[in-house]
């Protein structure tokens, strides 16, 4: 496979992170990348990051500490429609991890991730990362962690 990184979203590559879109029938599961990017400019211990294939952009994340819990919260993650079904959802929530294992100073004992009940590509995508599946929020979402 080809090298997979994740690199900062910036005034450099913005542009190309809200051109990136998932298949019609998971746009409801997602909010956009523009959407996304703006939401991250407010919030405190975030981190907006483009998926790199090589020196390509083919996917999008947030993540950070959410101040109602005090857990790493995976809030986003998409990878263009273009280039789905190649194992590069699950080597970027991996790296995700691994960042979040570096920032860690505190010891904050989990990673959580919320997903649409009936977005099986997430679900399987995050249980081959490691994740466990909890219970469903109040909001709707299925709950997962992983523990650190």
């Amino acid at each position: 496979m080809k090298h997979i990184s994740l690199k900062a979203i910036d005034k450099n590559n913005w542009e190309d992170a809200i051109q990136l879109s998932v298949n019609r029938e998971q746009q409801p599961f997602i909010a956009s990348n523009l959407y996304s990017i703006a939401e991250v400019q407010f919030l405190d211990n975030f981190y907006a990051k483009g998926i790199y294939l090589d020196n390509e952009i083919v996917g999008f994340t947030m993540y950070g500490i959410d101040g109602d819990d005090n857990n790493y919260w995976i809030y986003r993650l998409m990878v263009d429609k273009g280039f789905q079904g190649r194992g590069i959802g699950v080597h970027a929530i991996k790296l995700v991890i691994e960042e979040i294992k570096r920032r860690n100073d505190i010891n904050i004992p989990l990673i959580m991730i919320g997903y649409h009940p009936e977005n099986l590509a997430a679900k399987f995508a995050y249980q081959k990362a490691g994740f466990i599946e909890t219970e469903l929020s109040s909001w709707g979402e299925q709950l997962a962690k992983f523990c650190l």
